[in-house]
């Protein structure tokens, strides 16, 4: 009974396929070569990212069925596009540019044609064989003989039904044929699955250049790394030579001061120790603040989200922080995406106008996702000498990305993402 239900819901699923295949491909085919060939006339551009974006997502519905239904895993092939991409005209341009320069689009399209064909007459037989059995029972129960009677009879299959005992082998076949979608039902939805794969997975030569690119990020966040470090300890060695050294050595001073004064000049002595008390409590604190701006206690001690929480309430402008984190990533993850967050922050405080201030942080899907979100003037964009770029810098190096949404009058939203594992 298990098999003969796998089989009728193979044979649902088959139809549901057939449909969609046939009207879904066909429009989608359609639009998208109409939009390219409309580019010489100028609207193309405004028409195609739109279009083929619904491709990539009709693709993406038969990613999912195919890995719900059959088990088919397909991988998605799309180079992403710049995360800082332009808006108007010039951006619509390279959006176009972009997708149509992508080997991947041109292999949506082909699959469109192939689903649209094979893939119908693959997925077709699932509802048909149980379907066309149904007919023959029919036909075996009387209905052959005012056919028969109106027009000369009717063919099914092979067997022209003429008689009740045609009617009867009519019946006998479509159980053959039942039986044989019983048998063969599942093995047809994930052909259909199967075909769909060698189109919209990448090849062989698109991974390798996928690879590629990934290989010269990398390169290059590592690069960014090891200088951001090198200017980290400049930084440190700096704070500590121009603050807490410097008050150190004039504490020192001080107390062999206060040394020689303790018997003849009781009360300068006591002045100085007074002064030199107070130097030690604001060492402390620039060391303190020195290790916060290396790695917060907080933390290490309470994670990510409490460490953005407490971060928020030292804040000038009001701060909202929404976290939903099941665990805790890797300390160096957590340490970037805490410093990114302070970053993003500090330029909102500093160039927005903002009055008020959302952070927003969960995890899914192997991604760590934090937006930050302003009420400010907006205007925000990634490019050389802003603030946001070194957020990047950053990230990149954790194979992250970063986009922000900032128009003209606001709101200003940077949108940071990071791929992980919470522990």
């Amino acid at each position: 009974m298990t098999r003969v239900r796998n089989a009728l819901i193979a044979g649902a699923q088959g139809l549901y396929l057939t449909i969609v295949a046939m009207v879904g491909s066909i429009v989608l085919f359609v639009l998208s070569v109409l939009s390219i060939a409309f580019i010489l006339l100028g609207i193309g551009l405004f028409t195609t990212p739109v279009v083929l974006a619904g491709v990539r997502k009709y693709a993406d519905g038969q990613r999912i069925r195919a890995a719900a239904w059959s088990g088919v895993d397909i991988p998605m092939p799309y180079r992403p596009l710049p995360a800082g991409l332009r808006g108007g005209v010039a951006g619509q341009v390279e959006r176009c540019t972009l997708m149509l320069k992508d080997p991947a689009t041109w292999r949506d399209l082909q699959w469109l044609l192939v689903n649209m064909t094979a893939g119908v007459v693959v997925a077709v037989f699932a509802p048909a064989l149980p379907l066309y059995m149904l007919y023959g029972w029919v036909l075996a129960l009387g209905v052959w003989k005012p056919i028969h009677e109106a027009g000369g009879g009717e063919w099914y299959a092979f067997i022209h039904v003429t008689s009740q005992s045609t009617a009867n082998q009519a019946a006998a076949l479509g159980m053959g044929l039942f039986v044989l979608g019983v048998l063969v039902n599942t093995s047809l939805v994930r052909t259909h699955f199967l075909l769909s794969r060698a189109f919209l997975a990448p090849t062989s030569a698109m991974r390798e250049r996928e690879l590629a690119r990934r290989v010269d990020r990398l390169t290059e966040t590592r690069h960014d790394a090891v200088d951001n470090s090198a200017a980290e300890l400049r930084r440190i060695e700096r704070d500590l030579h121009d603050g807490a050294q410097a008050r150190l050595v004039a504490m020192g001073m001080d107390l062999g001061t206060i040394e020689a004064l303790i018997e003849t000049d009781p009360a300068k002595a006591k002045e100085l120790l007074a002064k030199a008390r107070q130097d030690s409590g604001e060492a402390l604190t620039e060391l303190r603040d020195l290790v916060r701006g290396i790695h917060p206690p907080v933390l290490a001690e309470r994670g990510l989200g409490d460490a953005v929480k407490a971060l928020a309430l030292r804040l000038p402008i009001a701060t909202e922080v929404d976290v939903e984190l099941p665990g805790r990533a890797g300390a160096p993850v957590e340490s970037a995406a805490y410093f990114a967050v302070s970053e993003s922050l500090a330029n909102a405080i500093k160039h927005s106008g903002a009055g008020r201030i959302w952070v927003d942080m969960h995890y899914g899907d192997g991604m760590l996702r934090v937006a930050v979100t302003d009420d400010g003037k907006g205007g925000a964009a990634l490019g050389a000498g802003s603030g946001l770029s070194g957020i990047e810098r950053r990230l990149g190096t954790f194979d992250g990305v970063l986009a922000v949404s900032s128009p003209a009058g606001g709101p200003t939203m940077v949108t940071m993402e990071i791929p992980c594992e919470l522990s």
